[in-house]
């Protein structure tokens, strides 16, 4: 098993087992020292991974932080635990203060969900207020990846990881700065726009209006870019398989049948392919023509339905099956209004059992 595969594996286990796990200890037994142990290190070893590491905070002796990291005998990584439901930006200053009095040039505050990963990128030995990294173990984007293995312990380089970590930080605010902005954007970033469409003089009432349409130009453009990036995709695609996939369906259907599987039929079965795709492998899902509608299914099964489209009559219709494999039509004004019923084509597959779906 990879890497991606084992963290992905781990952020399943944390679903299944944070309802039952009640304390900061149990958060640390079974979230964190297999985090630490899916990024190579013994967590067995006190050559490796030290608990109860004592930091000296000033007067006070004795001060505790939950694991170092340690290389070469000295710690690298420090990090503070929490227990699984707290926020951790109520604690992020505990982390803060052992950091100041340690050598280690990393830090990791943690509830075994999320994990904040910190360094000194401002201030020389005192560590940055905000965390270059964040990753929800339950939800880990594509190119998080790569940052995590830069920390496992066969890749830790800390010039390496120090290089990366200053543009991860900046990214990672312009990013933040960008969505606060879509979200309620601020009177500065409305003028920008109003300034340049409006003819007249920007008067509070104007400016009330823009940041209405501001908003809403926004997300209908980047709607536009998804859906334009999802229909070039899926275009190509289409192009790369349309071929392989004819004689596949011509393979499957009754030589005295007849049945003509239309490019639009097709295209429609590449769009649930494309909801499903991070729900379940793209070869467990086939399609079958039949005279009246075009189904797709999963594990070439029947008994494993997941939709019908209907495209051979006056109106069109979409077909959503749900656990008891009832069927319920949804017209539809073209093919792509698919993506509109997405909820309902994941919950079916879903509801074939976890087990079948990867």
């Amino acid at each position: 098993m990879d890497f991606k595969d084992e963290l992905k594996q781990l952020g399943d286990r944390v679903n299944k087992l944070k309802e039952i796990t009640k304390t900061e200890e149990a958060t640390k037994n079974a979230f964190v020292m297999p985090f630490l142990k899916t990024l190579g290190y013994d967590v067995f070893n006190p050559h490796e991974v030290v608990p109860e590491y004592i930091t000296d905070i000033g007067t006070k002796k004795g001060e505790k932080i939950d694991y170092a990291i340690m290389k070469d005998g000295h710690p690298v990584i420090l990090v503070e635990c929490k227990h699984w439901v707290e926020n951790l930006n109520l604690h992020d200053g505990q982390l803060l203060r052992y950091f100041h009095v340690s050598k280690a040039k990393f830090g990791i505050l943690t509830n075994g969900i999320i994990f904040r990963f910190y360094t000194d990128l401002v201030h020389p030995n005192k560590m940055d207020e905000k965390p270059f990294l964040e990753v929800n173990l339950t939800d880990i984007r594509d190119n998080q990846f790569d940052e995590l293995k830069k920390f496992h312990k066969s890749n830790f380089d800390v010039e390496s990881i120090l290089n990366a970590a200053s543009e991860l930080k900046y990214t990672n605010e312009i990013k933040n700065l960008i969505a606060n902005e879509l979200n309620s954007p601020s009177v500065d970033f409305v003028k920008h726009f109003a300034k340049q469409a409006y003819p007249g003089k920007i008067t509070e009432k104007v400016l009330e209006q823009f940041t209405q349409l501001t908003k809403t130009s926004f997300n209908q453009y980047i709607s536009d870019v998804v859906t334009e990036r999802l229909k070039n995709a899926l275009k190509r695609e289409a192009d790369d398989s349309l071929q392989k996939s004819a004689e596949n369906v011509v393979q499957k259907q009754d030589s005295e049948s007849k049945l003509d599987t239309t490019v639009e039929e097709l295209e429609s079965y590449y769009i649930v392919k494309a909801i499903l795709r991070n729900n379940v492998e793209g070869s467990r899902i086939f399609y079958r023509d039949a005279q009246s509608y075009f189904s797709v299914i999963l594990d070439d099964n029947n008994r494993k339905p997941i939709c019908r489209i209907y495209l051979n009559g006056g109106k069109k219709y979409l077909g959503v099956f749900d656990a008891d494999k009832k069927e319920t039509k949804h017209e539809i004004s073209s093919i792509d209004e698919i993506y509109k019923h997405a909820d309902g084509l994941i919950a079916v597959v879903l509801s074939y059992g976890a087990s079948d779906v990867k």
